[in-house]
């Protein structure tokens, strides 16, 4: 049976990206979005979703390249000069795996950002986390200790099948160190009675992906619990990502020959909560 949850990360980022969420779940396929409670515009996010009843809102956990919920001064292991999250990852992961303080931080902003997600009244739909960064196993074990007692039910694990992305375009997302993380992740979270994709997409195409390719993902999907997450955004914004399609991922979700390949393969669509 193929049943799919389409994403969008980023919502609470701008008002162009909660724009093209609100639009691609109204007129197209989206069926979920990720919410930064950090974000520059999450409160506008929320007022959308509260009006979207079936888009199934999770938290996008935010360690790397944005602000913290928390004063900067109670996370200083966790920020730069500006108060801003680093932007190097390597070095926020070494330093949160070797500082027993940094750790302690982390402990206090993921717990932070929990909070505040539950603040705003939502269903917990999934967690995520910006860049992957829960794929690290410390940040992967405050977010599991912490998100079960926020009644976390579903995580990401970035894991794509290679054959289906060859048969598409070719595409080949080699061995990375991430794809054995993303496995471990997997295998941790769900001997936790966490919910996991069986696969998804959207990493080896991130910020590119195009009608067509939504189209032949769509042509292609395996059976299982598939999530195709994406960053659509109405236009540029600031802290956008460079040579990132925004509008080319906005126009891939309200197409309507998505639509109309959903219902031709027999595809079920709808959030994490739609899939206990």
């Amino acid at each position: 049976m193929k049943r799919l949850v389409v994403t969008a990360d980023d919502f609470g980022a701008s008002h162009e990206v909660n724009e093209a969420v609100e639009q691609a779940h109204r007129e197209g396929i989206l069926t979920a979005a990720s919410l930064m409670v950090a974000g520059d515009a999450a409160a506008d996010a929320v007022g959308r979703a509260r009006t979207l009843p079936r888009l199934g809102v999770g938290l996008h956990v935010v360690l790397v390249d944005g602000h913290p919920i928390l004063p900067p001064e109670q996370v200083p292991a966790l920020v730069d000069g500006d108060g801003r999250f680093r932007t190097d990852m390597v070095r926020a992961g070494v330093t949160i795996f070797a500082s027993p303080a940094a750790r302690r931080q982390l402990h206090a902003e993921v717990e932070a950002q929990f909070a505040a997600f539950a603040a705003t009244g939502l269903p917990l739909d999934h967690v995520n986390a910006h860049k992957h960064f829960h794929l690290h196993p410390t940040i992967a074990a405050a977010i599991l200790t912490i998100g079960r007692s926020y009644g976390m039910k579903a995580i990401r694990a970035p894991i794509e099948p290679e054959a289906v992305l060859r048969q598409i375009d070719g595409t080949d997302v080699g061995a990375g160190i991430e794809r054995i993380w993303a496995k471990l992740v997997r295998r941790r979270m769900r001997g936790a009675g966490v919910a996991v994709p069986d696969q998804v997409f959207g990493l080896a195409w991130s910020g590119a992906m195009t009608a067509s390719r939504v189209q032949s993902l769509l042509q292609h999907l395996p059976d299982g619990l598939t999530e195709i997450y994406t960053h659509p955004a109405t236009g540029l914004y600031a802290g956008s990502a460079p040579g990132y399609d925004y509008a080319g991922e906005l126009a891939a979700l309200t197409d309507g020959l998505a639509k109309a390949l959903i219902s031709r393969e027999g595809i079920t669509v709808g959030s994490f909560a739609d899939f206990p």
